[in-house]
């Protein structure tokens, strides 16, 4: 079984590892559950990632069971199922003029006014988070012949094997790490396998277009951070003459691959600032949190961790020479504040976003790092809690509340004012030479 879909993502580009930094290769991913899974591959071998959208042709009344599938332009149907069981052609009809209508609003949601990559020529590398008819696939694949790929390569966690057979007689290449005999259903082969939400994938494509776009002078890679009790597993990106690093403390059941943090620490990196994304647990601690959920409340181990990470920074070469600031989301603010309020010298300035500062408890009044607490408007138990949270910080703070957003900033435009926030406070604070010390 994998953790998730990012540790998915992880046993797959090491499958995929010959294709690392090649200028001629190219992700696709299908949404929603795909995304996680490529974003993941994506930032281990440094390649660019796209959507390909194919909307699945559901059997009256059981919409699960494919019998085709469709994208804007193209249509695949599975003519075998259709006459055995003599589905109407109104019906086809009707459903492929539907679900195209979908994929093409899709594509715009999704996009966000990017161009296609360029596909001809290239290896093209189509990932999902599991495979099981292959109907979809067979349609995406279709579609992506139609542009003239050097390649196509399908790329999965998980099939079963008549499935890989069979994509490998229309596909260039099949790489499944695993190959169940009794299949079932994907979810079976995931301890974690929550539904992706169409926020998170857009904010993870904008995270990763931003990180490895061809031509931008920054420089993401994946680091190990040997601390005392772990050897934990980071993502520094740095860019040209950076102004200081901001280091990621993840909330509950998240790690280095949130797409959220990933495209705030994008903005961040388009601002000069290095940032670094790390998992605050080791993969045997991450899946045993994701049966217990009791380590991501450990306020102390997190803070410990963190602060772990802010001393290997400050001993390595790369960024030894860079101010100091933390970003917290959920508990991962609490660990923020914790870890602030120990190492005064080191942290210059500490964002949380949608955090949880209460539970810092005693640690809030010893903060000495300018302190932003953003939440969403529609939030209201975790605004009440960072109100009173503000009471007992003794240091320059604000509370800046984003109208409209809940708690994950899911609505347009929320995650986009958090990141423009947090590159002001970053701007005024991490550069100076001393913090300030007086409260608001």
């Amino acid at each position: 079984m994998y953790a998730n879909r990012e540790a998915a993502g992880r046993r797959l580009a090491e499958e995929l590892s010959r294709f690392e930094n090649s200028p001629h290769t190219l992700l696709l991913a299908l949404p929603r559950g795909g995304i996680p899974v490529a974003a993941a591959v994506a930032r281990r071998l440094n390649l660019p990632l796209d959507v390909l959208v194919v909307k699945k042709l559901g059997f009256p009344g059981q919409e699960e069971f494919a019998i085709g599938a469709v994208g804007p332009d193209g249509v695949y149907l599975d003519r075998q199922v259709i006459e055995s069981y003599r589905i109407p052609e109104s019906y086809l009809e009707e459903a492929i003029q539907r679900r195209q209508r979908e994929a093409r609003e899709a594509y715009e949601r999704f996009r966000r006014g990017r161009p296609p990559l360029e596909l001809k020529g290239k290896n093209v590398i189509l990932i999902d988070d599991g495979i099981a008819t292959g109907a979809t696939m067979k349609m995406a694949l279709n579609l992506v012949r139609r542009e003239q790929p050097a390649r196509c390569i399908v790329a999965t966690p998980v099939a079963p094997p008549d499935t890989v057979a069979a994509l490998r007689e229309v596909a260039d290449e099949v790489v499944c790490p695993l190959q169940p005999e009794y299949f079932g259903a994907i979810g079976r082969f995931y301890v974690d396998f929550t539904q992706v939400d169409e926020a998170e994938a857009r904010n993870l494509l904008d995270g990763v277009d931003a990180a490895v776009s061809p031509g931008e002078a920054i420089d993401p890679r994946n680091v190990e951070l040997e601390l005392e009790d772990a050897a934990l597993q980071g993502i520094l990106t740095l860019p040209a003459g950076p102004r200081g690093l901001v280091l990621f403390a993840h909330g509950s059941g998240s790690g280095r691959f949130s797409p959220r943090n990933q495209y705030v620490s994008s903005v961040l990196a388009r601002a000069g600032f290095a940032t670094l994304l790390m998992d605050l647990l080791t993969e045997r601690e991450e899946v045993e949190d994701l049966r217990t959920a009791r380590l991501r409340f450990d306020i102390g181990l997190l803070a410990e961790r963190l602060a772990g990470a802010g001393a290997w920074a400050a001993r390595s070469a790369d960024t030894r020479d860079l101010p100091q600031g933390y970003f917290g989301a959920s508990t991962g603010a609490a660990a923020a504040l914790v870890a602030a309020a120990r190492h005064p010298e080191r942290v210059r300035a500490v964002v949380s976003r949608g955090g949880r500062p209460d539970l810092a408890g005693e640690a809030l009044a010893h903060v000495r790092a300018p302190t932003l607490l953003i939440v969403g408007g529609l939030d209201d138990a975790v605004l009440t809690l960072n109100q009173e949270a503000q009471s007992q910080l003794r240091v320059t703070h604000q509370l800046a509340v984003v109208p409209g957003a809940s708690h994950l900033f899911e609505e347009p435009g929320a995650l986009e004012q958090v990141a423009q926030l947090a590159v002001e406070w970053f701007s005024r604070y991490v550069p100076q030479a001393e913090p300030a010390e007086t409260g608001n």
